[in-house]
Order: structure tokens, then C-alpha cells, then sequence
């Protein structure tokens, strides 16, 4: 999807250069959760696992002539292109329709950045024509609504809390694990998706990484948000690709069990990424740097694989949390993983700081149109200032390869069930694969259910 937040897409992209190769997940990985949906699938996989997880939610509490707000997040259609994400939304509209009779059911877009966002995704994926006009894009700064929480006055967005009944239509994507650490996902967008912007600041500031995970909650149980909330879907991701769809009235079941499988399905390829000890990144994706996917993991987990975010020992040590102020005891680690050692973006959003990548690693920006985009760039002014433009992607790699002395090349291009890499980094990553696996299984994974209160005996 073009965005006005980026430029056009670039003519080369960096899967078609002849140096690199694809990896395959599950050659990595033969036991990673297989999936049922990858980009340019049939959508009706989709729709048919929508349809099937909603035969199990009550919804007999909304009558006919109820209203409805389906309540979607920007970053689910970030997930292999957004169509699934789009399909599932569009077929919990039609399944409540049919079981409910209620046919006043909006759709509220929720994003993060701009007023841009939403209106690009409720055009290009047609969402508009199937709520039959009942759209609505919401942001940080639209009007609030006071949450009174067991912590004090909290705000919401009133624009997605002015029907009867809401319903969350959400995604499993990992993320920012180094920000919710497995610990109430699925409720985190309460505090961020469809929070007002001083609330979304609690979140990041005033608690910063662990303990920020009380915001959400607190907001969940809320009298205001359970007198209003219906049920929750969820599409569910691994390294794989798409897994499933999971809905539940019970959110808390599906916390748990994405918790659960998120720790199976994605413990092992983080930590993988955890080990490689050099490295040149090629951004390639349309969507902010950090966001990107590479294997269905985020480059923000690459930057931050220092630590393990799994383990609720590690000292809370996230990106903006860490950069600003530093607790005692905390670990002394670098604003950007040092295995990083060249950054080559060849294709990406702007309007989000991300700075601290060419202040610590040596970054190359393909094409002009990028690097003006990037100069005039309100949320980094001084980006350009350290880092370096190149012609053409060839030639930016190369140079890349040259200053950072390695050979080993990953690509974050919105890639799941495969790594678009070079054969050095791909031979590096099949060799430590099984030391890996085993250490997860053996070790970490049975630490980590405990942290949570699940016993590894019931799986």
C-alpha cells in the first residue's frame, strides 16, 4: 500500500538481488506451528477460521437495535500486506449481522501517528463499502473520555466507546516484545490503540518497561470498559506466517493462550537472533523501521536482542525507557544491539524517531527521494546529518558490507515463513539453529510459562 508517509516503492527490491537467498523458517525451525495463511493466499482460509472461532462467542447480550464499534488497529494491517487482517474484520461484521440482527455495527480505525493513516487503509482495503459507510479513523488526539481505574482517572477515546457494545478485533503480531514482555498482549491496546495520547504517555514514560503492563489492565477492569465490551478476535501470527484466528468473551483466555504460543512459536527465532554476532540490516518495508518483519519478528527485537525480554529476571531495559533515564541496577547496554553494523533502508516510512540508528551504526539511505524524505523529516531533523545516501540499493550493500566486514546480510521486508538473507548469515543461523532449539526447550521456555503462572506440565 502507498502511504503519503513514505515515497514511492523503490524499483529494486532487496529479495531480487542476486547475492541473497530465502531461508526457510521451518528448515530452521521443522517444529515451529505450521501456518494456515502466507501473503496472496486464498482469503476464504481466512474467513472460514473467522467463522469458525466465533461459533464459540455468546452474543446474546446484543439486540437488534444495539450499535456496535468493531475496534481495529493500524498495525494488524502491517501483518503479510493487511488483507487477512482486513478479511477478519470484515467477516466478524457480517457473522454478528447474521446471529444478532443488529445492522448498526461501525468500524473504528485506530493508529498511532498521524490523520493520514486511516483514511489510506479504510480506502485501499475497502473497508468503507462493506460497514456501508460507517467508518471512522481515531487517533491519540481525538477526543478523550475519562476510565476511573483502580489506579487513578485514566482516558480513553470517545469516539471508540460511543456505542452500546464494542467488540476487539485485534492481532497476535509480537511486536515490541521488549515493551509488554508477554505480559497482558492482548490487552495492551486499552493503553495504546485506544488510549488518549496522555494515557498512551503512562504507558511509555511514567512506568516505562515492566511495569507499564498495569496501565492496561487497570483500564480493562474497568466498570466503564466491561459494561461495554461484547468479545475479542484475535488473528494470530507466528514465524510461520498466519496460525489461526482465537475468539473468546473471555480475554483473559485468549491472553493466556497467546501467551502460551507466543513463547513456542517465537521464543526460538528471537532467541536465534539473539546469537548472530554480526550483521549488515537492509530495510526494505513499507512501514516504520522498527515495525519491519523479517520472519514474522520485528527489526525493533533485532535492536534490542541484547537482552532477553521472555525472561521477567531481565531488568526492564526498553528502547525509550532506557535511553532516558537509567534505574539502579539496570543493565548498561547500548541504545542499538552491537551486532548491528551497517544499516542499509532502501525503503521505509518516515515521521517516527529513529535517530538513534545512524548516531550508533553506520547507515546508508538508497535513492534521493528518499534521503529528501528523510531530510525534511519533522520527526528526525538531524538524520541525514549522520548518515550517507547511495544510487542504487547494489551499490549501498555493497559499501555496506565493505565498512561493517561482514558478509552476513538480513532483510526486513515484511517477510513471514522465510528470511531474505545472504548465504553466509543463512549457513551461520542453520548451524546454530539446533543449540538453540534445544536450550529453549530444555531451558527457557519451562522458565518462562513459570513466570507467567502456567506449569509446562499442562502443555
Amino acid at each position: 500500500m502507498h502511504s503519503v508517509y513514505g515515497p514511492p516503492l523503490p524499483d529494486q527490491r532487496a529479495a531480487e538481488l542476486p547475492s541473497l537467498v530465502s531461508l526457510e523458517v521451518g528448515d530452521l525451525f521443522p517444529d515451529i506451528t505450521p501456518a494456515i495463511y502466507l501473503q496472496e493466499d486464498d482469503l476464504s482460509i481466512i474467513r472460514s477460521a473467522a467463522e469458525e472461532a466465533l461459533t464459540g462467542v455468546d452474543m446474546n447480550m446484543i439486540n437488534a437495535d444495539d450499535t456496535i464499534n468493531v475496534l481495529c488497529s493500524e498495525h494488524g494491517f502491517g501483518v503479510l500486506g493487511g488483507w487477512a487482517y482486513a478479511e477478519m474484520i470484515k467477516t466478524i461484521k457480517d457473522v454478528v449481522k447474521t446471529r444478532t440482527g443488529c445492522e448498526n455495527i461501525r468500524l473504528r480505525v485506530t493508529v498511532g501517528f498521524g490523520y493520514k493513516e486511516a483514511p489510506e487503509i479504510i480506502d485501499y482495503y475497502g473497508l468503507d463499502d462493506h460497514f456501508e459507510g460507517q467508518t471512522a479513523g481515531v487517533t491519540p488526539n481525538d477526543e478523550g473520555v475519562p476510565i476511573e481505574t483502580e489506579i487513578g482517572t485514566l482516558y480513553g477515546l470517545a469516539e471508540l466507546y460511543d456505542a452500546d457494545w464494542f467488540i476487539q478485533a485485534h492481532h497476535g503480531d509480537l511486536r515490541e516484545l521488549y515493551w509488554h514482555r508477554l505480559i497482558d498482549q492482548a490487552l495492551k491496546p486499552f493503553a495504546m490503540s485506544y488510549a488518549r495520547l496522555e494515557t498512551r504517555g503512562v504507558y511509555h514514560f511514567n512506568f516505562g518497561p515492566r511495569s507499564s503492563n498495569f496501565v492496561q489492565r487497570a483500564i480493562f477492569d474497568s466498570a466503564f470498559i466491561q459494561k461495554r465490551y461484547a468479545f475479542s478476535a484475535l488473528l494470530l501470527t507466528a514465524p510461520s506466517g498466519i496460525i489461526g484466528i482465537d475468539a473468546d468473551n473471555d480475554l483473559n483466555a485468549i491472553n493466556r493462550r497467546l501467551a502460551v504460543e507466543g513463547l513456542k512459536s517465537y521464543g526460538k527465532i528471537v532467541r536465534l537472533f539473539a546469537v548472530i554476532d554480526e550483521c549488515v540490516a537492509v530495510m526494505d518495508g513499507a512501514k516504520w523501521l522498527h515495525y519491519q518483519h523479517a520472519s514474522g519478528i520485528t527489526f525493533g527485537n533485532l535492536i534490542n536482542a541484547q537482552l532477553d525480554f521472555f525472561d521477567l529476571d531481565t531488568v526492564p531495559a526498553g528502547t525509550g525507557f532506557a535511553l532516558f533515564e537509567r534505574i539502579p541496577g539496570a543493565p548498561k547496554i547500548r541504545a542499538v544491539n552491537p551486532a548491528l553494523k551497517a544499516l542499509v533502508i532502501n525503503h521505509m516510512y518516515t515521521n517516527m524517531m529513529c535517530t538513534e540508528l545512524p548516531l550508533n551504526i553506520p547507515t546508508i539511505v538508497v535513492g534521493r527521494k528518499l534521503a529528501d524524505r528523510l531530510l525534511y523529516d519533522p520527526a528526525n531533523p538531524e538524520f541525514m546529518d549522520v548518515a550517507v545516501t547511495a544510487e542504487d540499493l547494489a551499490a549501498a550493500l555493497n559499501f555496506a558490507k565493505r565498512i561493517a566486514g561482514t558478509d552476513k546480510v538480513i532483510v526486513f521486508d515484511g517477510s513471514y515463513g522465510r528470511i531474505n538473507l545472504s548465504p553466509a548469515l543463512g549457513e551461520f543461523l542453520m548451524e546454530k539453529a539446533p543449540d538453540v532449539s534445544r536450550k529453549v526447550e530444555e531451558e527457557l521456555l519451562p522458565k518462562w510459562l513459570k513466570q507467567r503462572g502456567i506449569d509446562p506440565e499442562e502443555l
